[in-house]
């Protein structure tokens, strides 16, 4: 690593797949094509987000759960040859009509106690929530708007997404017959989640992660060395879990978004190859939000892999909408599967331009 110049570290670091001169039309690079066996373990793999909350029973909605990342370490720890662990009850869809019912209650209780009784306009109430959020000194880099998109139909049932000043994305989770209702129930279940964010048990404390170490010392049969290094998997765990301490659930989920799109796309393996380390990587991008540069080079990526294998974006797009279909109808955090498809949608407008751009005149 010491031979290499400060100029070039950044290059290496980028989240394309690619590296050195690259064609016009992406970043991917030859040897590593669809089909090709690169034999470099990645420097993390990670699983699909977690529910941030999950209901298994009929009644009053339950306490926060603790912060639940067994899985996590499990999956950070490439270079160590572990694999990922298995998906627990809580990764699995919830009773529908117990959703509702835990969701209803929530949001009764917040006007309870913000409002008093009577009906409550949850959408004002989840805007509300963030904007006192931000008066009392929260940091909300991008300020405290809450932002909603309606997925484009012409009849019902509507679907609507909602995007937190943090990042994290939750969509509507019942059937809404018309435009307004689909925005109320994504403004439910966000507010929800918000409510329960602010719980304790949802924050990184030294506590947590010297019991989350210990357990994936003792998950992974490994020693107190690995945990104090570096270039573990255990070790980049502790890094991770310590380079946010006091951080909630939901700010660690949009931490841990850009990683496992980094993943999902192949970057991460590709920058192993470039002989970067766990802890380089992992400290360049827990300080670099996702943005539209990022987001363009891998979609850029996405647009080599279809020319080399026709057909990989339009399989990957169909996984990537069924997968968020299930978190949606769940009322899961959804901004992993969200950005997918918009990293996938946007490779589809270049493709479709290069296309058009090679088209004989006439």
């Amino acid at each position: 690593m010491d031979s290499i110049s400060d100029s070039t570290r950044p290059q290496r670091l980028q989240p394309g797949i690619g590296f050195g001169t690259f064609g016009s039309t992406g970043t991917l690079r030859s040897s590593l094509r669809p089909g090709v066996t690169v034999p470099i373990a990645p420097l993390l793999v990670l699983p699909p987000p977690a529910p941030l909350l999950c209901v298994s029973s009929s009644g009053p909605p339950p306490p926060p759960p603790p912060l639940q990342f067994h899985s996590l370490y499990g999956t950070m720890g490439g270079g160590m040859g572990l694999g990922t662990a298995a998906a627990g009850p809580g990764n699995h869809p919830g009773n529908p009509a117990v959703l509702k019912e835990a969701v209803e209650a929530v949001v009764r209780s917040f006007a309870k106690h913000t409002q008093g009784y009577g009906r409550v306009n949850v959408v004002e109430a989840l805007q509300e929530f963030w904007q006192m959020k931000l008066t009392r000194g929260a940091d909300l880099r991008n300020g405290a708007l809450v932002v909603y998109e309606m997925v484009p139909s012409s009849s019902p049932p509507y679907v609507c997404y909602v995007s937190l000043p943090g990042g994290s994305c939750f969509g509507s989770f019942q059937f809404c017959p018309t435009k307004a209702e689909a925005r109320r129930s994504a403004a439910k279940i966000a507010l929800m989640n918000s409510v329960f964010n602010e719980h304790p048990s949802r924050r990184i404390t030294d506590d947590f992660i010297e019991k989350s170490v210990c357990e994936a010392l003792i998950s992974f049969n490994g020693n107190r060395e690995e945990a104090d290094s570096p270039s573990t998997g255990i070790g980049a765990f502790r890094f991770m879990l310590e380079s946010n301490k006091g951080k909630s659930m939901l700010e660690f989920q949009e931490l841990m978004t850009v990683f496992q799109l980094l993943h999902w796309n192949g970057s991460l393996k590709a920058m192993r190859e470039r002989q970067c380390s766990r802890q380089e990587v992992l400290a360049h991008y827990s300080h670099r939000a996702l943005d539209d540069d990022m987001r363009t080079q891998m979609a850029a990526d996405w647009v080599n892999r279809e020319q080399g294998v026709a057909g990989a974006i339009g399989r990957e797009l169909a996984s990537t909408e069924r997968e968020l279909e299930e978190a949606r109808l769940a009322g899961r955090e959804l901004r992993f599967h969200k950005e997918k498809k918009d990293i996938l949608m946007l490779a589809v407008g270049q493709l479709n331009a290069a296309n058009a751009a090679t088209l004989p005149s006439h």
